[in-house]
């Protein structure tokens, strides 16, 4: 790779950190070729990029991106074999994807660490913390539905109050006839 490859990398790389909230880190170093292919296309299909780059230009390009301090990053993650598992929708999704695919019998990739809105995970034992997490979208629908309760309750209790004053008018009424 010549340094002009090397360097649109980088940038490549740095404009990619700097859109997208949530990445995850990877260790495909075990995968045979037809795993990494397997991975690749259940990536694909559920809108995941996922790049195999040296550990090298990914620390250049988190530089370059200056979002965060990633020094700690650095030191735990990038070591060996890396993979980038880029999800500009969720940060639980590639969390999933790694979670069916070992289910399917499966045991690699590994992860080595998440970044998720500037948050970092460390380790493969985070994958249930990260399969946890909630999208936005889905926080929002938990905080109108919350919002949405004592309406929907006092609504419910003045309809349910107006028929059964009906239902005593009604009685009430049938008894003097």
């Amino acid at each position: 790779m010549t340094r002009e490859d090397k360097a649109q990398v980088i940038n490549d790389l740095a404009v990619k950190f700097s859109q997208v909230n949530f990445f995850y880190i990877t260790d495909s170093s075990g995968m045979t070729v037809a795993q990494v292919n397997k991975f690749r296309r259940l990536c694909f299909e559920k809108g995941i990029e996922y790049k195999v780059v040296k550990n090298t230009l990914i620390e250049k390009a988190l530089d370059k991106a200056n979002l965060a301090d990633y020094s700690e990053f650095y030191g735990k993650v990038l070591k060996g074999t890396s993979a980038i598992m880029f999800s500009p929708e969720s940060g639980k999704l590639p969390a999933q994807l790694l979670k069916s695919f070992r289910s399917k019998g499966e045991k690699l990739p590994l992860l080595k660490g998440a970044s998720i809105d500037g948050s970092f995970f460390y380790g493969d034992d985070s994958i249930s913390v990260l399969f946890k997490l909630k999208s936005k979208n889905e926080l929002i629908g938990d905080v109108i539905g919350l919002l949405q309760s004592p309406a929907k309750n006092v609504i419910s209790a003045l309809q349910s109050g107006g028929n059964k004053l009906a239902g005593i008018v009604k009685t009430l009424s049938e008894k003097n006839q």
